[in-house]
């Protein structure tokens, strides 16, 4: 957090209500800024922000507040460590109104949850700071426990001097007897940390924040073999002489995304959180921010936001396209040789195959899929819309999936087989959950499994051969299990 010392926000779930057509982004009432990672604690999701607050989600898609986190204060990040949560956040700092006098502090916790008999925070310890005299802010710490060797480090700083490294212990959060500190970057705050595939990543927030929708917030990344750098970018330019590939900018109407954060949901399932500094749509609010998190030539990039719109549904394995199983009709066209043709003729455009003229050969009932040639013919194209009632899950809520211009929906049938029924009823198994893997791809799985009581989190739509959809286990190893979506 940079410029604003000590700004605090206030979370009332009443505050907003959201309208349907802006479920592109997170429902409720989700007012942060400076969130932590996302943190999971007994089925719920929590994010603390900068003023003691935070947020929780039952389902990762609705959010509201009261997290409860004491010491005030600016910009925590937490980590479950073992059967316990680790929260680290800066007591003071943030250059201009808060000068550079600051304080780190780690705290711990059984629970994060407020109504629960073990919920107590311990008291808090100073890990670093900073005397206000040197070029550095003791603020905006992020943590990473080291997969590889269980040690704990902790990156923090601002822009008015050095983002710096330090190790604390991973069972006391006390800071590492003898553990003195390292400068790695410059030109970044809200920094964060993140090991994959034999590489250390440092992801820092670059620009200007607290300025509303002209705030010019964006997150960039270096990465490094070692923890302790160098951190270079893409075109070998290191962090610490102003270098970083960048993550996220503004669009899609919201401005400002910093304070990085990243959560595995499943093998090549993955998202960020952030805040924007502002929403265009929600007054220009600073908001919690869910994005899917790609892998590009081993460098993170924020996927987009899954609109509704109208898509063709093609396998990874072959790219052929999810269809029903009906009757191939079709199109006239008067046709003209190839070796003989008039140039003098006009050129005609020709329309694409409307439904009426073919939905009247299809079917009363339950109609079959199958995956065919793409041809962009009605039996092909399903509109993709979000169900506002039927919750969501990290980064979207369900959607129902129906062939374009019909009510006819997509649906999961209790022996793991697909079908479509006539009419969309709201059912769970006509409900879909649909993420973009780290790959770009997507998995797309029904929320519920006709006749199982829980909520699905195994079966996806699945390629068992290069014409046959079923529903089968997830596995990111295999294009099976990946669809790509194409805009129509």
């Amino acid at each position: 957090m940079k410029k604003i010392f000590f700004l605090f926000f206030t979370l009332n779930s009443s505050l907003f209500t959201l309208h349907s057509s802006l479920l592109h982004a997170q429902t409720g009432a989700p007012y942060i800024h400076d969130p932590s990672t996302i943190a999971e604690c007994d089925g719920k999701y929590y994010t603390f922000g900068t003023g003691g607050g935070g947020l929780i989600s039952d389902d990762g898609w609705s959010w509201h507040s009261g997290a409860d986190r004491p010491g005030r204060g600016a910009a925590p990040d937490v980590l479950k460590i073992g059967d316990r949560y680790l929260c680290i956040y800066g007591a003071t700092g943030g250059g201009l109104n808060g000068g550079h006098n600051g304080r780190i502090l780690t705290m711990w916790n059984k629970t994060l949850d407020p109504k629960s008999p073990d919920f107590k925070w311990t008291e808090a310890i100073e890990v670093c700071s900073s005397d206000g005299m040197e070029d550095q802010d003791a603020i905006d710490p992020g943590l990473l426990l080291d997969p590889n060797t269980g040690r704990l480090w902790v990156c923090y700083g601002t822009y008015f001097g050095s983002i710096r490294l330090i190790e604390i212990d991973p069972t006391t959060g006390y800071r590492v007897k003898g553990n003195r500190e390292k400068d790695i970057a410059i030109d970044c705050e809200a920094t964060d940390l993140i090991y994959r595939d034999g590489w250390y990543y440092l992801l820092g927030t670059h620009g200007t924040c607290c300025d509303g929708v002209n705030s010019t917030y964006n997150i960039v990344v270096g990465r490094s073999r070692s923890v302790e750098g160098p951190y270079l970018d893409n075109v070998g330019r290191d962090m610490f002489h102003g270098g970083g590939r960048m993550v996220i900018a503004a669009g899609d109407r919201v401005t400002g995304p910093g304070h990085f954060g990243r959560t595995v949901i499943d093998d090549g399932v993955e998202i960020m959180s952030c805040h924007y500094e502002a929403d265009f749509d929600r007054s220009g609010r600073s908001v919690l921010g869910i994005r899917p998190l790609l892998w590009k030539n081993g460098w993170p990039v924020a996927g987009d936001r899954f609109k509704a719109g109208t898509y063709a549904i093609l396998s990874e394995r072959r790219g052929y396209s999810l269809e029903l199983a009906v009757d191939f009709v079709r199109m006239s066209q008067q046709r003209e040789r190839f070796w003989q043709l008039d140039l003098s003729k006009p050129l005609v455009q020709i329309p694409a195959q409307p439904l009426d003229s073919v939905k009247a050969t299809w079917p009363q009932g339950d109609i079959a899929l199958r995956c065919g040639d793409y041809m962009f013919r009605p039996h092909q194209l399903w509109t993709i819309t979000p169900v506002e009632e039927a919750g969501g899950y990290l980064s979207n809520p369900y959607f129902k999936i129906t062939i374009s211009g019909t009510n006819r929906a997509l649906a999961a049938t209790a022996d793991l087989e697909l079908t479509t029924t006539s009419d969309f009823t709201g059912a769970d198994e006509q409900l879909w959950r649909i993420e973009q893997l780290v790959d770009g791809t997507f998995r797309i799985m029904p929320k519920r499994i006709p006749g199982q009581q829980t909520v699905n989190t195994r079966y996806v739509i699945y390629s068992a051969a290069d014409s046959t959809p079923t529903l089968a286990e997830y596995d990111f190893q295999s294009d099976n299990s990946k669809w790509n979506l194409r805009q129509f």
